[in-house]
């Protein structure tokens, strides 16, 4: 196999084996503790501008396919594993990863010491770093990843909404079949009985797939608008709910989507998740900070502040709301038992809330879906 490195901005380098799609890329390194879900996350546009880190030690065993995908295409810049596995052993499988990689242009890295990189990552944070097939000098490529330019400041959110606006439907397989996540039980979701249909605009700032499915088996027909459409343009839909989606990167040097979610808030029910609950706070006159490095996996334990039950989440964020900023109309309605960060938050008095993590999953533990069925409530 031909040889790979990760450079990393204090100085670390890492050498291994290339796999994928060859050349430079930077981003910042980040890592995820999930153990499955690989072509989820890959596919999840929120990784946009990052070298993605797994943590489990074995990654591609059960291959790709193409019903597990989130998103259009792969966002991150770079993908790094301990080890590749090089065979799809799952009877779903159409492809092999390494194959996977290489045809969406993600240049990866296998055959290091991962634990070692995570640690470090964990202990110095999140860094800029340079993953390369082409350039293996040392000394060259920590130089390119202090060149690099950091993600915060970045408006990344510009590079993966959609053009324009369409009506959800489920994305069709080759040959013409929906791709439909099956559920735990093995069916296939169902729009629930919950009476008339509700009208929901969703704005995508870089929307997972799965959160249009549990929106529609929630209840709702979901009209898809580009995450920088104003206030007025949402309106004009005259939609029962709005959602405001994930998306990738620095949530502070997004001024016009927050202009629209303020211009919103008390005119129409919302419901944010990650990205999207950074900006109803933003909206609301909160401000975010950057996570030492980020909450990235399927297994963060949240406490819902008002019945204190525990649900194992699902979540991929750098940012987090900064609680000493509050205003009085946000109240938390749920927290991260790790750090201690706001999880959820509810305002006040108009129709609007809000969750730090991924209720939909895709990949990981399905306790919090159940917050599809309160935002079709709240637009009851």
């Amino acid at each position: 196999m031909a040889r790979a490195a990760l450079a990393l901005e204090d100085g670390t380098v890492y050498v291994g084996d290339s796999f994928g799609a060859r050349g430079t890329v930077s981003g910042e390194v980040c890592f995820n503790t999930s153990m499955t879900g690989y072509q989820e996350i890959l596919t999840d546009p929120s990784y946009r501008g990052q070298i993605l880190t797994m943590t489990a030690p074995q990654i591609g065993n059960y291959g790709v396919n193409p019903a597990d995908v989130e998103s259009g295409k792969l966002q991150m810049a770079g993908f790094v594993v301990r080890e590749a596995s090089r065979i799809a052993s799952n009877f779903t499988a159409t492809g092999t990863l390494g194959d996977y990689l290489a045809t969406a242009g993600v240049v990866g890295l296998t055959g290091i010491d991962t634990r070692a990189l995570v640690r470090r990552l964990r202990i110095r944070g999140a860094m800029t770093g340079v993953l390369s097939s082409e350039v293996l000098d040392p000394a060259r490529l920590v130089e390119l990843a202090r060149q690099a330019p950091p993600l915060v400041g970045r408006d990344l959110v510009g590079e993966v909404m959609p053009k324009d606006a369409t009506l959800w439907a489920e994305p069709l397989d080759e040959w013409g079949t929906p791709l439909v996540q099956p559920t735990e039980g093995g069916e296939m979701p169902a729009r629930v009985a919950t009476g008339a249909t509700k009208k929901v605009v969703a704005l995508d700032y870089g929307m997972k797939w799965n959160i249009a499915r549990h929106l529609v088996s929630a209840g709702c027909d979901v009209t898809v608008l580009p995450g920088r459409a104003t206030a007025a343009e949402v309106l004009a839909h005259k939609p029962d709910g709005v959602f405001l989606s994930n998306g990738p990167g620095d949530p502070e040097v997004l001024g016009y989507c927050v202009e629209t979610v303020r211009g919103l808030v008390g005119k129409v029910p919302m419901f944010g998740i990650c990205l999207g609950h950074q900006l109803l706070a933003l909206a609301c006159g909160a401000k975010t900070f950057k996570l030492k490095f980020g909450h990235r996996g399927a297994n963060q334990p949240v406490m819902d502040l008002a019945t204190g039950e525990v649900e194992i989440t699902s979540q991929n964020h750098g940012f987090a709301v900064d609680e000493a900023t509050l205003p009085a109309e946000l109240e938390v309605t749920h927290r991260n038992l790790n750090d201690g960060t706001i999880e959820g938050l509810r305002h006040r008095s108009a129709p609007a809330a809000s969750v730090q993590y991924h209720p939909e999953a895709a990949a990981g533990p399905h306790d919090s879906a159940y917050l599809f069925g309160r935002f079709r409530g709240m637009m009851a």
